[in-house]
């Protein structure tokens, strides 16, 4: 059967606990192009451009009737 070794102390558990060490969310930039949401670093999913380069074209989603 497991035993621990010595007793973790309160303190000790609870700095395990924290979630101040826990990463934040990543910070969220507007596209220069089109405007829309976006990560920074990452492709525009709505106008397919990044750093000023088109890396395709967009599909046209159909239109509800």
């Amino acid at each position: 059967m497991a035993v621990p070794k010595s007793k973790v102390s309160k303190q000790r558990r609870n700095k395990r606990r924290s979630s101040v060490w826990k990463l934040e969310t990543p910070g969220v930039t507007t596209c220069p192009k089109c405007g829309a949401f976006r990560l920074p670093h990452r492709m525009c999913k709505s106008c397919m451009s990044y750093n000023g380069h088109e890396f395709g074209k967009v599909e046209a989603t159909a239109e509800a009737k």
